[in-house]
C-alpha cells in the first residue's frame, strides 16, 4: 500500500503567522497602528515573492518592512527584524498533539513553505514534531502560488496524488493551487474568510478534528 502523505502548510497554519507579525509590527510602529498595517503588509509581501522568486525569505521580510515604513513615513532603524523574530513564533496550541496523532496514524508529513531552510527549521524546533520532508522557497526559487512547491514535493517523495491531502490556511497561497492541480484539500480558516471558488476538499476552523477528516478522505 502507498505511504499517505500529508502536506502542510507552516505559517498561518501551524505556526501564528498573523501574531508573529504583528507583535514585531506592533514593537517597531507602535501598537496603535499594527492591526492597519498587517493589513498592508499582507498585501506587499505577496507582491515582493512575484517580482523575484529568486529571492530568499528573509531579503522578502525585510523589504516588506522597508516598503510599509517608507509608504507610511515611519521610522525604522532594524530592517532584519522580522527575520530576527520568526524563530520565536509560536504554534497553535493544537498543532504539535494533531501532528503527533497523525504521526501515530502512520501519515507521513511534509511542510512545503514560502521561507528560507534555517527558519522553516527553527519552527519546526518550537512545534516540536518531526517532518518526514521540507519544501521551501529560497531552495526551489519559487514562492506559492506558483506550482514549484508540489512538483518537487512529488518528485523527491514518490508519493501518489490519489493518498496525498494538502493542508492549508491560505486559499490564495495554498487552496487555488492545490485546485488547479487537482489535488485534494483542507482548508484551516482560522479567520473566518469568506471565499468561493475554488472551493477545498474539507474546511475546518482548526486542526483539532484534522486526523479524522484525513483518514476520511484517505482511509488506511
Amino acid at each position: 500500500m502507498p505511504d499517505r502523505w500529508a502536506t502542510f502548510d507552516c505559517y498561518g497554519t501551524l505556526i501564528d503567522w498573523n501574531g508573529g507579525i504583528r507583535a514585531e509590527l506592533a514593537s517597531i510602529f507602535g501598537v496603535g497602528d499594527a492591526d492597519r498595517l498587517l493589513v498592508r503588509y499582507h498585501e506587499l509581501e505577496p507582491e515582493i515573492e512575484r517580482e523575484d522568486p529568486s529571492r530568499s525569505y528573509r531579503v522578502v521580510l525585510a523589504e516588506a518592512l522597508r516598503r510599509l515604513a517608507a509608504e507610511e513615513d515611519l521610522g525604522l532603524t532594524d530592517e532584519d527584524a522580522l527575520a530576527r523574530s520568526l524563530p520565536d513564533w509560536r504554534p497553535f496550541p493544537e498543532v504539535p498533539d494533531v501532528l503527533e496523532e497523525l504521526r501515530a496514524r502512520g501519515w507521513r508529513l511534509a511542510i512545503l513553505s514560502n521561507t528560507d531552510p534555517d527558519l522553516l527549521a527553527a519552527s519546526i524546533e518550537r512545534i516540536g514534531v518531526p517532518v518526514d520532508l521540507r519544501v521551501v522557497a529560497s531552495e526551489i526559487g519559487s514562492y506559492k502560488p506558483a506550482h514549484g512547491h508540489w512538483e518537487r514535493f512529488f518528485a523527491e517523495s514518490g508519493a501518489e496524488a490519489g493518498w496525498h491531502v494538502h493542508v492549508a490556511a491560505s486559499h490564495l497561497h495554498d487552496v487555488v493551487p492545490a485546485a488547479e492541480l487537482g489535488l485534494r484539500s483542507v482548508w484551516i480558516n482560522r479567520l473566518g474568510e469568506s471565499k468561493t471558488e475554488p472551493r477545498p476538499t474539507r474546511e475546518l476552523r482548526d486542526l483539532a478534528q484534522l486526523p479524522e477528516v484525513l483518514d476520511e478522505l484517505v482511509p488506511a
